[in-house]
């Protein structure tokens, strides 16, 4: 228990207002009991929260391992393609899921890499998605798993894989509408009382990171299991490459069926408002990237085409607030 009276802990004891000395405290916060000899012993959870090295301790694997890869595969050759050496993050929890997060921006932000064309390929997550990723493969892996959780940065993605299957029943299927279901209750409920804990635990986590996502222009993340996994762990991906604008989707309709209705751009900006669909081909036609094919028939039945100038390419056509058609 004394390798547990820690900087980590004193910060926590402090935030929760906790008086008692520290064995006191451990077993009223239910942080340690007593074996059937009558001795206290810390938790796991404990160890894992508040010690230096809780790895050592445990005799198990739970540190982060964060690997950066040149392209967008990992070479499994002597000459492998690591951009550098992989770096091991150790400590205590909340440690870990900080100094991770650090590292990972450093990496993203010194690993400019060049693509198969020439261009240099700029790597942009959202912070916040990043850190609710590594915050939830922290709280909710298998620890009875002697694995390390993995960060593979790539060229087009960031990887997070943590020990374990999902909990319960949740399934990537679920994963929105389930909300929280912790496999490890008790590090969920004393990381949130540590000074500027990683997340607030209150069962929004995934839902925010799709909504910060998608208001980033980007993909959602994706989730892989097993056994599309080929082990015991789950996976969340992050895809360094935006979503096709409305444009873009308009363009790729025409050029599939000749032509684009109300119908098609209210699929394609998900809403069933058939106006704002229609002032946005309004705004397309003012621009002069599309043209009425059927200007004789009545509006709800109006089909589009391209004109000449909208089968170029516009990058600077209309405002970027307005390309994704979503006002944002």
């Amino acid at each position: 228990i004394e390798l547990l009276d820690t900087s980590y802990w004193r910060a926590y004891a402090t935030a929760r207002r906790l008086s008692r000395p520290l064995p006191d405290a451990l077993l009223h916060t239910g942080l340690a009991r007593k074996d059937d000899r009558g001795t206290l012993k810390p938790t796991r959870a404990a160890v894992l929260l508040f010690a230096e090295e809780p790895n050592g301790l445990l005799q198990s694997k739970c540190t982060i391992r964060v690997f950066h890869y040149k392209g967008t595969a990992a070479e499994r050759t002597p000459s492998t393609n690591l951009v550098r050496p992989p770096r091991t993050v150790g400590g205590p929890l909340v440690a870990q899921i900080r100094e991770a997060v650090r590292v990972c921006k450093e990496e993203l932000a010194s690993g400019v890499q060049v693509s198969p064309l020439g261009f240099e390929v700029v790597q942009r997550y959202p912070v916040r998605v990043l850190q609710e990723a590594i915050t939830n493969a922290v709280l909710h892996r298998a620890y009875h798993v002697n694995a390390d959780i993995h960060v593979r940065i790539f060229t087009d993605r960031v990887e997070i894989e943590s020990p374990g299957a999902f909990p319960r029943d949740v399934t990537v299927a679920n994963l929105r509408e389930v909300g929280s279901r912790p496999r490890n209750a008790m590090l969920v409920d004393h990381m949130r009382e540590f000074p500027e804990p990683p997340n607030l635990d209150a069962g929004e986590g995934v839902r925010m990171m799709f909504e910060t996502m998608h208001r980033a222009n980007l993909y959602p993340p994706l989730y892989r299991a097993w056994p599309d996994v080929g082990h015991e762990a789950v996976q969340v991906v992050l895809l360094n490459e935006a979503r096709p604008t409305a444009w873009d989707q308009v363009v790729a309709c025409v050029e599939d069926h000749g032509s684009v209705g109300n119908a098609e751009v209210r699929a394609i900006l998900g809403t069933d408002d058939p106006v704002r669909a229609s002032k946005l081909l309004k705004e397309w036609v003012d621009a002069g990237l599309l043209v009425v094919s059927n200007p004789d028939s009545a509006k709800q039945h109006r089909r589009y085409a391209l004109s000449e100038r909208g089968a170029e390419p516009t990058l600077f056509s209309f405002p970027a607030r307005k390309q994704d058609g979503r006002g944002s």
